[in-house]
């Protein structure tokens, strides 16, 4: 599961008297993609990002880890004279460092992107101030406020009987069958998306919706509202813009290869996958 350790403690404000540099354990991204030390994908050691000239003045506070302080920050400049160090997407470390490291590279790719983005402000172009104590960017000609930038989005898993309903989502980086998903859309509902994603993408009507769980998806910056529902009626007809293929899968059918295990996908479907039949 995708979600940052429970000893971790967020803040908000770099800690008075300021750590070590040494001790300080630094995320650095170019993109989205994360600054790793080739050999053991750990992060680089503090001499690494010295000799790499980034711009620790504009570094974000994370929070505490492991007793040691996080920032995270960005550059500009993908160049790496480090033979040692290489840039990787956060999707390729799933299932293969620990869960809890990637999700707190998770939560703070989304603090390095939401300040590489708000250097300006977005009304009058004048250079953004951060506000001590909050997590927000205030420009100071205008008064426009920025905090980082959430984007819901529902999920659903349909069920028919012991079958359920999955779809491959045309634009899925994975190219796997899921539960349905869609982003919420300004005024509404989350159960109000969960009802018009279904119709568009697939033509069905849905009924008895369950929240399931939440979370963060740090591609760009989503947060995944998962639920149940039960089939009320309709034909499957898709939007073929949106979904490649979609059926229903039941207890004697062959199921697909599941998305990845830190994903909320993988635990909605696990969690309501009907035993195989005898």
């Amino acid at each position: 599961m995708l979600e940052t350790p429970n000893a971790f403690v967020p803040l908000i404000d770099v800690p008075v008297p300021a750590p070590s540099p040494a001790e300080t354990l630094t995320f650095v991204f170019h993109r989205g993609r994360l600054l790793l030390r080739s050999p053991d994908l750990a992060l680089p050691s503090a001499i690494q990002v010295g000799a790499l000239g980034v711009d620790l003045a504009r570094a974000q506070p994370v929070g505490l880890w492991q007793g040691r302080y996080c920032q995270t920050v960005w550059v500009d400049d993908e160049t790496l004279l480090d033979a040692s160090l290489e840039w990787r997407g956060l999707r390729s470390l799933f299932n293969v460092l620990d869960d809890g490291f990637v999700g707190l590279a998770s939560r703070a790719v989304q603090l390095a992107e939401w300040a590489r983005t708000h250097r300006y402000c977005g009304v009058c172009a004048t250079p953004m101030v951060r506000l001590p104590g909050e997590r927000c960017f205030k420009c100071l000609g205008c008064g426009m406020m920025a905090y980082p930038r959430i984007s819901p989005a529902m999920m659903v898993l349909i069920r028919k009987g012991e079958q359920v309903l999955l779809a491959m989502h045309k634009h899925s980086p994975s190219q796997r069958y899921s539960p349905l998903a869609g982003f919420l859309e300004a005024g509404e509902s989350v159960e109000e998306a969960v009802h018009r994603e279904v119709m568009e993408e697939v033509g069905l009507r849905v009924h008895n919706l369950r929240y399931f769980m939440s979370q963060s998806w740090p591609f760009p910056h989503s947060l995944m509202l998962a639920f149940t529902a039960d089939y009320l009626d309709g034909e499957i007809r898709l939007d073929e813009n949106e979904i490649a293929e979609a059926r229903w899968f039941g207890p004697g059918d062959v199921w697909p290869e599941a998305t990845s295990s830190v994903s909320i996908s993988a635990l909605l479907v696990r969690a309501h996958r009907p035993p195989p039949a005898l």
